[in-house]
């Protein structure tokens, strides 16, 4: 038999009982959801039709589609409810649970020269305006002098230090290629001075409440400063 013309996944033993027809179509099962990426539909199409592996097969391919759903809508993000985060506890947390609210987006560090300030005005900030609207959204980064060394349970203790009570996620990192996609949205909606990296630990953003970034604030700028411009944005 020319085994160039023999059709893929077809057999060339002959198939003399159901068993040997069974461990033909069990082979075939058990490596079709790993052509699936190479092969796409036709890998669907061949498993219609020998009755096998449908069930992997669909799964990888809904996974494939869904992921890139979220990378699209992320790269074609016009505000910041596009986003998915991780909080604290390694859990999902879309922002659009926080529609409607103004936001304060910050890259936090525990062990850092402006921690001090930063963390007691943050959390004075959040008991002062948390029930007009406002949230705090803090993400660790370690990127800038290892500042940020810490698991997520010792950040958490370092905000509670500080009696604060603002939303802590993930630590991410916010520059370069491993930037988180969030933070890749907020440098381009509000660049900063000579360019749009961020420069320290932290930056903010203030995000009005149909989720646009409207500010941008360096490092050195103390949140207590952001009040009236808070109370704008929970004003409008």
């Amino acid at each position: 038999m020319d085994l160039a013309s023999t059709p893929l996944g077809v057999s060339t033993e002959p198939q003399k009982t159901d068993g040997n027809r069974d461990a033909t179509r069990c082979k075939i099962g058990v490596i079709l959801p790993f052509i699936v990426d190479q092969m796409g539909g036709f890998a669907l199409g061949l498993g219609r039709i020998l009755g096998v592996g449908l069930c992997s097969s669909l799964a990888v391919r809904s996974f494939a589609v869904a992921a890139t759903s979220k990378d699209m809508a992320e790269s074609n993000a016009n505000n910041v409810y596009a986003f998915t985060v991780k909080n604290n506890k390694g859990e999902d947390v879309s922002l659009e649970q926080y529609r409607g609210k103004v936001l304060l987006i910050v890259n936090v560090a525990s062990l850092c020269g402006l921690t001090d300030t930063n963390y007691k005005e943050l959390a004075e900030l959040d008991n002062q305006f948390r029930d007009a609207g406002l949230r705090i959204l803090a993400f660790p980064c370690n990127q800038f002098g290892g500042q940020e060394p810490g698991n997520n349970e010792e950040i958490v203790c370092t905000r509670n230090k500080y009696k604060g009570n603002f939303e802590l996620f993930d630590k991410i990192d916010v520059n370069g290629s491993n930037a988180h996609p969030l933070y890749k949205y907020l440098k381009s909606a509000q660049s900063g001075w000579f360019g749009n990296a961020i420069k320290w630990n932290f930056t903010k953003f203030l995000v009005n409440k149909e989720g646009i970034p409207v500010e941008r604030h360096a490092p050195t700028t103390p949140p207590s400063k952001l009040v009236p411009e808070i109370k704008k944005l929970l004003e409008q």
